[in-house]
């Protein structure tokens, strides 16, 4: 298959059902082209939303002694607004070799992870990350809330995990409604985390969309 100019409208389309191996093989194929679409064309501010939320979370702590994973990191995005607020000590794990290997160009990371994020254990230690960035990664076909947990197990306690996202994939995705934010809500119950913040912002990509931000503190 050749390299895709243009993005996959099946990629991001709700009424699509792809599997993880699908939706990879199509950002394999679109890698080349995908900041210059999603980042520079459509403006998308998730990756610097997320970083900053990021930074805010974790304070006064050095940022270049604090362990940060990039979830579904895609070509180094957020990694990248990352390292503009002083994190250097920055992993990075994404279901796509080829985004991964756009990533590695720019030497922001020092480890990348080919895996899928979902319920399955990633090859990392528990308890290893003072905070995890998602940023736009809760999206049709993409990530779902069955990989919370794993987040959690491989976050530190009094760690944070950042999730940002545009709001209406949490009303019009149907692996969203009504399971995200309870997921989210039944995680807390257990006593596996708290809510620090839920942030609603205005212009998530050149359309007139609002985006949220989710910052959780891990118990």
């Amino acid at each position: 298959m050749s390299a895709e100019k243009k993005i996959p409208p099946e990629m991001f389309d709700p009424k699509c059902n792809m599997t993880p191996e699908m939706t990879a093989k199509l950002y394999d194929n679109w890698s080349g082209y995908y900041e210059e679409e999603i980042i520079t064309q459509r403006n998308c501010r998730a990756p610097r939303v997320c970083a900053g939320a990021v930074a805010k979370a974790l304070g006064g702590s050095d940022r270049g002694k604090a362990r940060v994973l990039d979830v579904g990191a895609g070509t180094g995005a957020c990694g990248e607004e990352l390292a503009k607020l002083g994190f250097t000590n920055i992993d990075a794990v994404d279901g796509s070799q080829g985004m991964l290997s756009q990533a590695e160009g720019k030497h922001i990371y020092n480890r990348l992870i080919c895996a899928f994020v979902g319920p399955n254990r990633l090859d990392i230690e528990a308890d290893t990350y003072d905070a995890i960035a998602c940023s736009a990664v809760f999206a049709p076909n993409h990530l779902k809330e069955d990989c919370l947990p794993e987040l959690i197990r491989v976050a530190k306690p009094g760690g944070y995990i950042i999730i940002t996202l545009r709001e209406e994939y949490l009303y019009i995705v149907e692996d969203y409604i009504d399971k995200l934010e309870p997921a989210m809500a039944r995680l807390q119950d257990e006593g596996l985390w708290e809510r620090v913040s839920r942030d609603v912002f205005k212009m998530y990509e050149v359309e007139d969309k609002d985006g949220i931000t989710f910052v959780f503190k891990v118990l």
